[in-house]
């Protein structure tokens, strides 16, 4: 049997408030990226580079967010399913933990390539 109810864009879109929510009051990681990015978007906004790459900057600022979600989410999924410590349960999580350090490390990599394009 599916579980899964019926799509609905106003139930979804509170299913995904919902979730951030969720990030926002219990991953701290989360919201320390989400209290970094409100720097991050007003230094995107007072930067003087062309939009593209400023969109550019905006797209992988946002990647760092998307990615943490995610990445709680599989803690989640996996905290649920065990709390013992398991080889599987170590590596799931650190695998997802390294796409977020690839994420920042992208976002880190696109403002100094833009900067030094613009300002070097």
């Amino acid at each position: 049997m599916n579980n899964k109810p019926r799509y609905n864009i106003f139930k979804n879109t509170k299913y995904a408030i919902d979730g951030f929510i969720h990030a926002f009051k219990n991953e701290n990681s989360f919201k320390i990226e989400l209290f970094l990015s409100l720097f991050v978007f007003f230094a995107i906004y007072i930067i003087e580079v062309p939009l593209s790459e400023k969109l550019i900057l905006l797209i992988t600022a946002f990647l760092v967010l998307i990615v943490e979600l995610i990445n709680s989410a599989i803690e989640n999924v996996v905290d649920l399913v065990t709390l013992d410590i398991h080889p599987l349960a170590k590596s799931a999580k650190d695998i997802a933990s390294t796409a977020v350090m690839f994420s920042i490390l992208l976002h880190i990599i696109c403002w100094f390539v833009i900067i030094y394009k613009f300002y070097i």
